[in-house]
């Protein structure tokens, strides 16, 4: 089998331990000379490790992509060597007897043979804007959790007041939740802090209201609310810390917001995990099977199997179908129209990846040409077929008993 790389160092990588196996491979495929070294994981061990690899002349590095591990190891060697951040799954040793040193080996011997492809690593800025947007994802799911316990606790008091407030953590429900935590004012009192349209309903809000609050339902709201004044305190930095580091991507989070259902939220969301170099992903199929917003292709003997979607990035996912979400709400734009075509033959779980892969099909034209987005408006596909659909809905028209004349409009 022909070499590709001369001098390449696999590495298995463990919580406390590398073991790092460095070929020096002959044209022909003959392992001239074999070294095996195992290093902590401590800063001054991987700096070490660094300065192995330079000493040998070692020009690629592999590993696989396991848990957070390599992260560390990854920014020590990155400027250094040919990083290869190998699928676990794709990595896979043939059977047989399994060692630390035998895995190293493995994947040392598929790097030198070119057998390994590199995962998406993205530069350094895009890493640190990930980290700040999968926080800030994080964040929202804990605030969202805590408002439901919060909720769930009034249930259990017999507070009714999400049945007759809409937002219950708005400004008038925040001052009832802390009068009901002081526990001193009375239900008119209560009901009185309530603040524009919601007054219309202080005779609903104080049945609501009236319920058997004790000390430790107190106790319990007091807490969840301190736990949500924190997290929202919170969420405030994160985001300021976001759009500062999306300052050097202006361009791209204004291209972003001109599609339907994207805010800079999301914008920010996608160029965490996307970057803004579409070429690292060779096309837009690549991409979408990347992301897993594609149709699964499983077929044997001429059968076809499942069709579910691949796994992909979840993070992107999260954020595309989201975006298709919203986008299924903006009247008049080419996207409602498709999200509600499929929605009638396929269901809303497919209508919605649909829509998010046309989302992100957009996302890779629009960085890869720098063009702005194109809206093709809730009559395109109707203009696409017109033959057809007149045909059908004058047959519709017929079966119902009517007479159907067809005339041009004047221009």
């Amino acid at each position: 089998m022909q070499t590709l790389v001369e001098r390449g160092c696999g590495m298995d990588v463990h919580q406390a331990t590398v073991v790092a196996c460095l070929l020096i491979v002959l044209q022909n495929g003959k392992i001239r000379q074999k070294q095996i070294r195992t290093f902590g994981t401590t800063t001054r061990e991987l700096l070490s490790l660094r300065e192995w690899l330079l000493s040998e002349g070692c020009t690629h590095t592999a590993m696989e992509s396991t848990g957070v591990y390599w992260k560390p190891i990854y920014a020590i060697l990155e400027g250094a060597f040919e990083i290869v951040v190998a699928n676990a799954q794709h990595v896979k040793k043939v059977p047989g007897r399994k060692t630390d040193v035998k895995d190293a080996e493995w994947i040392a011997d598929l790097l030198c043979h070119g057998l390994l492809r590199s995962s998406f690593v993205p530069p350094k800025p895009i890493r640190e804007l990930r980290d700040l947007t999968r926080y800030r994802r994080k964040l929202v799911e804990s605030q969202s959790a805590e408002r439901n316990r919060l909720l769930k606790l009034l249930e259990t008091a017999n507070i009714k007041l999400a049945s007759v407030a809409t937002d219950v953590f708005g400004v008038s429900g925040r001052l009832m939740l802390e009068a009901l935590v002081e526990g001193r004012a009375t239900l008119h009192e209560m009901a009185e802090l309530a603040k524009g349209a919601l007054r219309k309903k202080i005779p609903e809000l104080e049945l609501s209201l009236e319920g058997k609050v004790e000390e430790h339902h107190r106790f319990l709201l007091k807490l969840q609310l301190d736990r949500l004044q924190a997290v929202e305190k919170d969420l405030v930095l994160l985001e300021q810390r976001i759009q500062e580091k999306l300052q050097p991507y202006e361009a791209q989070v204004t291209l972003l917001d001109e599609i339907p259902g994207v805010d800079w939220t999301l914008a920010a969301a996608i160029i965490a995990e996307l970057g803004v170099d579409m070429n690292v992903f060779g096309n837009v199929s690549q991409l979408a099977s990347w992301a897993g917003i594609c149709p699964g292709n499983n077929e044997s003997g001429g059968k076809r199997k499942s069709g579910r979607i691949p796994k992909g990035n979840v993070y992107l996912k999260a954020a595309l179908v989201e975006a298709a979400n919203a986008a299924a709400k903006a009247k008049g734009t080419y996207l409602r129209d498709k999200f509600y075509r499929l929605k009638a033959r396929r269901g809303y779980k497919r209508a919605a990846i649909a829509v998010a892969h046309k989302i992100l099909v957009a996302i890779f034209h629009m960085f890869s040409h720098r063009v702005c987005y194109n809206e093709l408006g809730d009559l395109y596909l109707d203009k696409l077929n017109k033959h057809h659909l007149t045909r059908n809905l004058v047959h519709r028209l017929e079966r119902l008993g009517y007479t159907v004349t067809l005339e041009h409009k004047a221009a």
